[in-house]
């Protein structure tokens, strides 16, 4: 038999199994928490084989105490990055965050505050640079929606509140960025599948992502010259804090089962995307967006 026919070694991890289906569970506060969502969302799949990929790197991920940010922070401390992470005030999540990036030998400081205040966001990019000496990569992944089922049903706060976190925290937190970051460094934000597709439920959040796309392409010209590359990522439905925190009970139990591939996506399955962006095997690509939605064609 030869090396290419060998059977898998029995000593290999198993891809783990991915849930098509929830338990009836809502949270009344937001931002949600992870620690007692049910299941527990995957965040660090057993499969994945490092490859020192951004050994020595520094990254600075908003969003970062749990879902889709809890993910990137621990894929980026197994391929060598020490992390900062930025977080509201889900203070148990981060602390679990620091533990899982620490325990694959990286550094992992925490620090709670709003993206929305630019003040904020500049104390944040400070103290990073400060703890972990540079800022090699800037993961913007914060977000917050609030599901109405009409446009009258928006009020101006919920618009403005949804607009600070989504894209005027981007602004912020890269302007803080530009100047720590150097030739080689990259940007990714976190967009959407609504940002494509629209969501009749998610008006303000659907444009919060659209800029998301709008803001990546054009910054991603604007910082060609300097070396700096900027993309992003459009996630489908992914079981986040943001989906019980943010849905009726019943709603919850068949999240995501209306994509081609009948199920929501994990965290863990995003995180490979975001290591993809932040290093030399993405070089020639600038301005674009990946799009991992269980299998929704989408054309942009």
């Amino acid at each position: 038999m030869t090396q290419q026919q060998q059977p898998p070694s029995s000593n290999q991890p198993l891809p783990p199994v991915r849930p098509t289906s929830f338990p009836p569970q809502h949270q009344d506060r937001q931002p949600g928490l992870q620690a007692v969502m049910n299941p527990i969302p995957q965040s660090d799949s057993p499969v994945y084989r490092p490859a020192g990929k951004l050994e020595g790197k520094v990254a600075l991920i908003s969003g970062g105490d749990s879902g889709i940010g809890r993910a990137i922070s621990i894929i980026y401390a197994k391929e060598g990055a020490d992390v900062a992470i930025i977080y509201l005030n889900e203070d148990e999540d981060a602390q679990e965050t620091k533990r899982l990036v620490e325990e694959k030998g990286r550094r992992c400081i925490t620090i709670a505050g709003d993206v929305g205040d630019p003040a904020f966001c500049l104390k944040a990019v400070v103290q990073t640079v400060k703890q972990l000496s540079k800022l090699d990569i800037l993961v913007n992944n914060a977000a917050e929606q609030h599901p109405q089922k009409t446009i009258e049903q928006i009020t101006p706060a919920q618009l403005e509140r949804t607009f600070k976190t989504n894209i005027f925290g981007i602004f912020y937190l890269t302007q803080a960025a530009m100047p720590h970051l150097h030739k080689g460094a990259a940007i990714i934000n976190t967009a959407s599948v609504t940002a494509y597709r629209g969501s009749p439920n998610l008006l303000d959040y659907s444009a919060t992502k659209g800029a998301v796309v709008s803001f990546t392409r054009s910054l991603s010209m604007n910082l060609a010259d300097k070396g700096i590359r900027v993309n992003a990522v459009a996630p489908g439905p992914v079981w986040t804090p943001l989906i019980p925190s943010t849905s009726d009970a019943p709603q919850v139990t068949t999240f995501g089962s209306d994509v081609p591939l009948k199920r929501c996506g994990q965290p863990d399955e995003m995180a490979p995307a975001y290591v993809y962006l932040a290093t030399e095997d993405s070089s020639y690509m600038n301005g674009q967006v990946l799009h991992i939605n269980g299998g929704e064609i989408i054309n942009g």
